[in-house]
């Protein structure tokens, strides 16, 4: 089982290292509610566009549908997305919702609300350097299996700009077992 762990956490680490050399903004966000601003911990995000009833209807939907039969905890779940707000693939990823210039909510097919994420600037086709710019990544308001994603250009305004975001779930451990106990056992 370790040896399994160990695997994904390489596959992680080479995903990151993949993403940093291939240019583009880069940005990483693990939620810490003691950090974040007030009004982020009473709901009222900072930036973030309201979900409406549809989204978080379709969200719900999705956590219900549950994880692939593959994904394991301490997995890697990503999405490519183009600049039009259309998910190119991805692995866990279900939906895409684009709000407004450079604003995009990625939705999955589990709770993400504990892992974290990794984006870049990127394009979904095999040709071409993506344009320049920058990103950010932060949970959904409201949506535990969301991710909130804002692209800007270079000079720091809201743009349009396709990415690619990894969502590296935590690994989830069982407490230690206790040694066995046994009549003849002085330990136990």
């Amino acid at each position: 089982m370790a040896k399994l762990f160990s695997r994904k956490a390489l596959t992680v680490t080479f995903a990151v290292l993949g993403l940093t050399l291939a240019g583009g903004g880069i940005a990483a966000a693990q939620p810490d509610a003691g950090s974040a601003p007030a009004a982020d911990r009473v709901g009222q995000a900072v930036g973030q566009p309201q979900i409406s009833p549809e989204d978080a209807r379709a969200a719900r939907q999705a956590m219900r549908a549950g994880p692939s039969a593959n994904a394991v905890p301490g997995s890697v779940s990503f999405a490519v997305v183009n600049a039009n707000g259309t998910l190119a693939r991805g692995w866990d990823a279900v939906s895409v919702t684009k709000y407004g210039a450079g604003q995009y909510q990625v939705v999955f097919n589990h709770d993400v609300s504990r892992s974290g994420y990794v984006a870049t600037i990127g394009i979904a086709v095999d040709c071409c350097i993506p344009p320049s710019g920058e990103i950010g990544v932060a949970p959904r308001l409201a949506t535990p299996n969301g991710v909130f994603v804002q692209t800007r250009n270079s000079a720091g305004s809201p743009a349009d700009r396709g990415f690619h975001l990894v969502v590296a779930d935590p690994v989830v451990t069982a407490p230690p077992l206790a040694p066995p106990t046994s009549p003849g056992n002085p330990q136990g």
